[in-house]
């Protein structure tokens, strides 16, 4: 007997058969999209993606910023669960652990670079 769980992200949508999302669930959607809503965070996830598995200098030099400021951004990944850490003498590595993310950012990015319209998709300007 297999315990090797289904990827939800590789399954059909079903989104439209769903019952409308409660309260709760909304709220912590809109958690999940305030944590991923950070250029840093995403930029260390795309980075992760790409290595499978990172430690703070490799990624603080991929993204040129500080080891403390990459820390701060792990830190907030690994409390949503999307990232898990493994120390290695004094290095601490990071992965990505939620199979979801890379195929959540792969989803905004087609949203982002769709050229439906002719061009990228960019917020209107209010007049």
């Amino acid at each position: 007997m297999s315990t090797k769980k289904e990827n939800p992200c590789q399954r059909e949508s079903a989104l439209p058969e769903r019952t409308l999302l409660s309260p709760m669930l909304s709220g912590q959607l809109a958690g999940l999209f305030k944590v991923m809503s950070n250029d840093t965070r995403l930029r260390l996830l795309h980075e992760l993606i790409r290595q499978k598995e990172a430690c703070v200098s490799d990624l603080s030099n991929a993204l040129g910023m500080s080891p403390q400021a990459i820390s701060n951004q792990l830190q907030r990944l690994t409390d949503w669960r999307i990232l898990a850490s493994r120390r290695d003498g004094n290095s601490i590595f990071y992965r990505i652990i939620n199979p979801c993310v890379p195929e959540l950012l792969d989803r905004a990015l087609c949203f982002v670079e769709a050229d439906h319209w002719g061009q990228l998709l960019q917020p209107e300007e209010k007049s």
